[in-house]
């Protein structure tokens, strides 16, 4: 079998102290997380995670800074992920936009809250990512290139 790691994209959204988060139907529950989902063939990184903002949330994503490259293993299903967290703002919402199939609904949660709900997040990435950029680290968009 070939080993191959699960390429995704996390977008970290603040207004007025509170993060962008989605609620979602997964492992087996209702599940936090930041917009986040796979790398489709064809994007770069940053455009994956604009798509993947609109699609969760119906917000209209500008990313400013790469957060931070994470890795993570599954423990019950085996599977790696490795994540491309962005840091940036929302330029509109499209309240009548269709959400993704098991997007509960799109939420904003200050960092306690998301801290306080820790048994209920998708994986230890929303933290993680959540406790990097509130550290204050970014990175520029320059790091993630895709070359033809």
């Amino acid at each position: 079998m070939i080993w191959k790691p699960h390429a995704t994209v996390a977008a970290l959204i603040e207004c007025d102290g509170r993060f962008l988060m989605v609620e979602e139907h997964a492992d087996g529950g209702l599940r936090l997380n930041q917009p986040a989902g796979h790398l489709e063939e064809g994007e770069t990184l940053a455009q994956a995670a604009v798509r993947e903002v609109f699609e969760e949330s119906g917000h209209r994503f500008v990313p400013e800074h790469l957060v931070g490259l994470y890795q993570w293993r599954h423990a019950e299903s085996g599977r790696e992920y490795l994540r491309a967290a962005f840091s940036g703002r929302s330029t509109g919402h499209e309240p009548d936009a269709p959400l993704d199939t098991g997007i509960v609904r799109a939420l904003w949660m200050s960092a306690d809250e998301i801290r306080a709900a820790r048994d209920s997040l998708r994986s230890p990435l929303v933290l993680a990512c959540l406790e990097d950029y509130l550290a204050g680290q970014r990175f520029p968009l320059s790091l993630t290139r895709r070359i033809s």
